[in-house]
Formats: structure tokens, C-alpha cells, sequence
């Protein structure tokens, strides 16, 4: 080797940028032979001509909260060109932007294509599952100050299991049949129901470098609840700026209720979740580590750049916005779902009879609405922050989006069998954590 040339190891320069050629055009043509699938959604923009069933928040709407349809098929308009100038034209009904709908047309360049990764369609409007799905929405704004240590013997958490259960299309957890406070406001896979209401990694102090995150978070106050009342309400969804602001309480605290937790994903950033876990879970070592890492039987190597800790925090950290651009694609150009805030609205007009929309008997007959009127003297549903929901279409979540991404990756890099140890749960009050014996974590 002549003097001062770098050694490239197997390969010659030239085969080198050969090799990485082959591969990325390998690579995209694995994805280009994939068909296209069609995408589907639940059809109520056809069938409802004033758009009751479909988001429009931030545009300009009329007294009963239904969008102007000149506003809305500008909407339309921009979605469908794609073009910057057209988005330039919706009107607002306020001073909120949407967020960034534009997103929709975004190329990733690793992987398949957002566009060709389809996804089933959500419930339609007047469907049983739609009611059901809001009424879980109602009981989880009531149940939203019950610690959930106490969710078996609240009175509460127990009424609303005893609701759900009655409903003719419940898409939730049951046991023999019917909602629990075990299986309450729970995810409908079997390691849903494991373990308490919170993974390990929401409670459990974090490294960071030389320093420790403790995760107590700010929350706010109890029985702080916004847009119950119909003309901040309105306002609202016509983009304008809330009246009201958050109380927030003095304390810091680990969460423990669906207040705490509210707050927690109002102020997170997309991959905060899964950073948390990854950084936990590379605190344990080796033994935490997925058995088929290829470096945990060598001999005289470890992994780092590849299969170490900066490989994993990257890929858990890129994971979040490939999901968001997926996401964001369904949201706008397929789905356009319209926000359990805007659904409120129309629950509430058709209670007072100002006018008549197609929801199904299961809600309008559910006494989770009878208690909701009682405890805020209307229909709408009490949601946790001043400004209410974000402004882009509900389906599917972007926190879902990116923190299945990020768990997936996590379930790649980690043994999935690995038992956490020392499990804990926030105490009623948020203060302390307790022990939780032998308990084998739900991650």
C-alpha cells in the first residue's frame, strides 16, 4: 500500500460506490413492484353534503358549528392540486393555522412510500362503533381527575365500565363479555390489559448522560376543563383564540391520572415517549438486549455505531417523522375524520333539538350524557386544553403514529421478554412512587 492511502478494508473505492449504488437501486425497486392498494374511507363526506361528519376546524362554520361549504371546498381544492398557492386561499375563520396539510405530499425516501401503506377506515358517523367510541371519549373527560390506582373502586371508573358494556358495538377490551375497570380506556391487544394503565417507562427515572430525569411533569388543576360552554365552543372551531387558559398546579408530579397524562402529550415532543424507553432500556445492559444482536457472542468486539446505542437511538428517533408523513397523508387526503371536539358540537345541538343529525341511539340514550349535562349544562365534550383539539383531522393519531414507530423499532433493537425490574406505579397523588412487587411490565 502505497504511502498516505487510506486502506478501504474489502473493497476498492470504486467497488465501493458501485456496491452502495446497487443497493439503494435494489432497495427502490423492491418497493416500486409492490402494486398500489386502493385507499379507503368511511364515506361521509359523499354522503353528507354540509360536512357533519368530517374535520373542519379553522375554518369559518355557521351557528351549528357546520363548516361553510365555500370554505370547505376551498379546502378541497388545495388538497387536490397540491399546490402552494391554492393553500394560500382557504379562508380561516381565525387566527390558528392548520398544520401543515401540506405534509401530505412529502416523500420519504427510506422504506416503501407513505402513500402506499394503507390503512382500514374508521368508524362512519351514525355508526354504533362511532357511539360507542365517543361515549368512551365522555367517560374518560369525566374519569379524567380518577387517579389511576383507584380506577377499581371509584365510583366513576365503575359506572363507566358498566356503560361501555352495554353498548351494541364496543370495540374495547372485555372480560366474559364485558368492559372492566381493568380493561377501561385500554387498547384492544392482548398486552393492553397487562400491567398498570401506564408502562414502566412513563413512570421510571431516565438516564440522561451523567444526570437522571425524574419524570414528574407539570400537570394542571383538577376539574380544569374547557369548551363546555357552546360559544367558546364555537369560537373555537372557527380558529379564534380561546378566552380561557390552563390552571396549572404548583407541584410537579409523576402521572397518575388522565389529566396528568393530557398534559404530558400537550407538551411532549414526537419521540419523547420512546427516547425515555430506549434510554432505560440501555441502561440494563446487555441482558436487555434483542438475543440476535450480533455482537453480544463476539469475543473481542461490542456494538456501537452498528447495533449500539448510537444505532438504536438513531433509528428510534428517525422512526417519528416517516410516521408523521404517513400519518398526515392518511389524515388529509384520505380521511379528513372529523375531531371528537367537532363531533361534540353536533351531540349537543341534536340534544337541544336545534337540529336533527343521524347518531346513533346508543349515545343519545347513554347516561354517560345525562352526567355530562348535569356536571357542565350542555352536551359538549370537555376537553383538557383552552384551545381545544389540534387543527388536523383526527384520524389516524399522530402521537399513535410516531409512538408505534418508535416502540417498533424498540422491539427490534430489545428483547422483548426482558422483565423490568423493580416495577412501580404513581402514588394517588402523584408525589411518590410505590412498588410494585413482581409485577412483569406491559411494554
Amino acid at each position: 500500500m502505497k504511502k498516505n492511502h487510506v486502506n478501504w478494508g474489502r473493497s476498492s473505492p470504486l467497488e465501493r460506490i458501485l456496491s452502495a449504488f446497487l443497493i439503494r437501486v435494489k432497495d427502490a425497486a423492491s418497493y416500486l413492484i409492490i402494486p398500489p392498494k386502493p385507499h379507503r374511507c368511511n364515506g361521509d363526506e359523499q354522503r353528507y353534503p354540509s360536512k357533519i361528519g368530517n374535520y373542519s376546524k379553522g375554518l369559518p362554520h355557521n351557528e351549528l358549528g357546520e363548516v361553510e361549504l365555500f370554505a370547505y371546498q376551498a379546502f378541497l381544492t388545495a388538497l387536490n392540486t397540491g399546490k402552494p398557492s391554492d393553500f394560500e386561499q382557504i379562508p380561516l375563520g381565525g387566527a390558528v393555522k392548520l398544520t401543515d396539510p401540506q405534509s401530505a405530499y412529502a416523500y420519504e425516501l427510506a422504506g416503501p412510500d407513505s402513500h402506499q401503506i394503507t390503512l382500514e377506515a374508521p368508524p362512519s358517523f351514525s355508526s354504533a362503533r362511532e357511539a360507542s367510541e365517543m361515549a368512551e371519549l365522555y367517560w374518560r373527560a369525566l374519569a379524567r381527575d380518577v387517579p389511576f390506582a383507584e380506577y377499581d373502586t371509584n365510583p366513576i371508573t365503575q359506572e363507566a365500565a358498566a356503560d361501555l358494556s352495554t353498548y351494541s358495538d364496543f370495540g374495547g377490551p372485555k372480560v366474559n363479555g364485558r368492559v372492566t375497570t381493568d380493561t377501561l380506556f385500554r387498547g384492544d391487544k392482548s398486552g393492553d390489559v397487562l400491567g398498570p394503565f401506564l408502562s414502566q417507562f412513563m413512570w421510571k427515572d431516565v438516564p440522561y448522560g451523567a444526570d437522571t430525569v425524574v419524570q414528574q411533569y407539570r400537570t394542571t388543576v383538577p376539574k380544569d376543563d374547557h369548551l363546555t360552554d357552546y360559544k367558546e365552543w364555537l369560537k373555537i372551531q372557527n380558529g379564534m383564540l380561546p378566552s380561557t387558559s390552563n390552571v396549572f398546579d404548583t407541584a410537579k408530579r409523576y402521572i397518575r391520572d388522565g389529566r396528568g397524562l393530557s398534559e404530558y402529550v400537550h407538551e411532549d415532543f414526537p419521540y419523547m415517549a420512546v427516547l425515555n424507553a430506549c434510554l432505560i432500556l440501555l441502561s440494563y445492559g446487555p441482558d436487555a438486549l434483542d438475543q440476535n444482536n450480533p455482537y453480544l457472542q463476539s469475543l473481542t468486539q461490542t456494538g456501537f455505531s452498528t447495533f449500539g446505542a448510537p444505532h438504536i437511538l438513531d433509528f428510534t428517533a428517525r422512526a417519528a417523522r416517516a410516521a408523521l408523513e404517513a400519518a398526515w397523508f392518511q389524515k388529509f387526503l384520505v380521511h379528513r375524520r372529523l375531531r371528537p371536539e367537532e363531533f361534540g358540537g353536533r351531540v349537543h345541538n341534536t340534544k337541544i333539538g336545534a337540529a336533527q343529525y343521524p347518531i346513533h341511539e346508543d349515545l343519545l340514550s347513554s347516561r354517560v350524557l345525562t352526567e355530562i349535562d348535569k356536571q357542565y349544562g350542555s352536551f359538549l365534550l370537555p376537553v383538557a386544553y383552552a384551545e381545544g383539539c389540534a387543527t388536523h383531522p383526527a384520524f389516524p393519531g399522530g402521537h399513535a403514529s410516531f409512538a408505534s414507530a418508535g416502540v417498533t423499532m424498540l422491539k427490534a433493537f430489545f428483547n422483548e421478554s426482558f422483565v423490568i425490574p423493580n416495577p412501580v406505579q404513581a402514588s394517588a397523588d402523584g408525589l411518590s412512587l410505590i412498588p410494585r412487587g413482581s409485577l412483569l411490565n406491559n411494554w
